[in-house]
């Protein structure tokens, strides 16, 4: 039989134990977070018809999509969370509550280049609101405590959420003139830190017939250091400018009741967005120390989530982590913690006897008192036996001789530690909840300090 050499796809991410632990606990964290403000968790399927997921048109996203077909039917991966969550709105519009928090954490699929830090599959981390014809602006300000909330959970401290709105963009664009190059405009602005004013200044005039002196004034606006008194210049000149001022003002000011310090969050007039669906307030966040990176989290307000779907209008606001990449930047600079329990278990029960009974019924015990156990079965040598604990980061071995079960006690091994204990039966969950405490407190990312 000729052997087929195992690999790994491009663009496809596996990981060894320790680090999908890791991995893992990061995506606990978002989950456990948007739990706790009041999402509730949705799962629809990875393979959609594909008239469902191409509802909007073709363009890139039909050019990166995994599309085949099976028989008579027309089948793709979905590449992002939002257009079956629109398509799974209107299609239990009737059977849902408004307005609908839902969050979904899952693997989408882009059929676009292998590249340091572009995975072609991913997992994303979405949350939404959705309304049901109106949705209040406090809810594009509840978004940020969100993002913070979960960023500091999993041990990140230098990052900033830059916060825009298209309407102050579209508006000011209106004032300029520019209002029939709006979305030419928009995605060139967007593209201001990739390749820096000159470069946007050369598309706007050049390939759009901006002119200079418009071009001018728009980027001294964007790229002021003083946002609030560039956009105070234009006051009162444009409706739609004004309400997005307003709605601006509103979220920056809820942002701090929902728990994200001044220092953690600022106006960006550079922030675009360049999806075409966003409306108002949108989101980009970005790590202090790495802004080459690009956003780790971003997104914003809509108007209307399933206009392909149904004649109802449906407003939302929400985000989206891409967990996969998140995880490979961390990885690269050197931010995943050491310190985290990455074990498969808290304690390898090592029965020391023929009859293997009391380390089994001590085994049950163990877990049902919370404790991750393993009972080792394997008929090898003790020094074996200790290794095998050793390579997976176990932290407590359990010992079972003749000795120790005639006695009444256990003895426990710290394996960090090397130090050995003989526990009373009767106290020995007590003395394993009390090692293990500490253990399981502290975050998957430990950022180095600024120096």
């Amino acid at each position: 039989m000729e052997r087929v050499k195992p690999r790994t796809l491009s663009g496809f991410m596996e990981l060894l134990p320790e680090r999908q632990a890791r991995f893992t606990r990061m995506e606990n964290i978002l989950r456990e977070t948007y739990s706790l403000y009041g999402f509730t968790p949705l799962d629809t399927p990875v393979m959609e018809a594909s008239e469902v997921l191409l509802a909007k048109g073709g363009g890139e996203t039909e050019k990166q999509i995994y599309r085949f077909t099976k028989g008579d039917s027309d089948l793709s991966l979905r590449f992002d969370l939002t257009v079956p969550l629109a398509k799974y709105v209107a299609q239990h519009y009737g059977e849902l509550t408004f307005p609908f928090r839902r969050y979904q954490i899952g693997k989408v699929y882009r059929g676009e280049r292998a590249q340091r830090g572009r995975f072609r599959e991913f997992m994303q981390c979405d949350i939404d609101i959705i309304g049901d014809g109106k949705l209040d602006i406090m809810n594009d300000a509840e978004i940020p405590g969100i993002i913070y909330r979960a960023f500091t959970a999993m041990g990140l401290k230098r990052f900033v959420i830059r916060v825009n709105n298209r309407k102050v963009l579209n508006g000011l664009f209106e004032i300029l003139e520019l209002g029939e190059k709006a979305g030419d405009v928009m995605r060139t602005i967007d593209k201001l830190e990739k390749i820096g004013e000159d470069g946007v200044r050369a598309i706007l005039t050049e390939d759009f017939g901006v002119p200079a002196e418009t071009c001018d004034e728009l980027l001294s606006v964007i790229a002021d250091k003083d946002p609030a008194a560039a956009l105070s210049r234009f006051t009162g000149r444009n409706e739609k400018f004004d309400e997005g001022v307003g709605e601006l003002s509103t979220v920056m000011r809820y942002m701090k009741d929902f728990g994200v310090p001044e220092d953690a969050f600022c106006i960006d007039l550079t922030i675009a967005r360049g999806l075409d669906y966003y409306t108002g307030t949108v989101y980009e966040t970005m790590l202090l120390d790495h802004p080459e990176i690009g956003s780790i989290c971003s997104g914003g307000r809509y108007d209307n989530l399933a206009e392909y779907y149904t004649d109802k209008k449906l407003p939302g606001v929400g985000i989206s982590i891409g967990l996969t990449r998140l995880f490979y930047v961390l990885d690269e600079q050197g931010y995943l913690s050491g310190d985290l329990l990455t074990a498969p278990a808290d304690v390898l029960v090592l029965p020391m006897t023929e009859d293997m009974s009391a380390a089994v019924s001590l085994s049950t015990a163990l877990r049902a008192a919370g404790i991750r156990t393993q009972l080792y079965g394997e008929q090898k040598k003790f020094k074996a036996k200790l290794s095998y604990a050793d390579k997976l980061r176990i932290p407590y071995v359990l010992l079972l001789g003749e000795d120790e079960l005639a006695a009444g006690l256990v003895s426990v091994k710290n394996m960090r530690t090397g130090e050995q204990d003989k526990v009373p039966m009767d106290s020995v969950m007590e003395f394993l909840q009390n090692g293990l405490a500490p253990l399981r407190e502290g975050a998957p990312v430990s950022e180095p300090e600024k120096k």
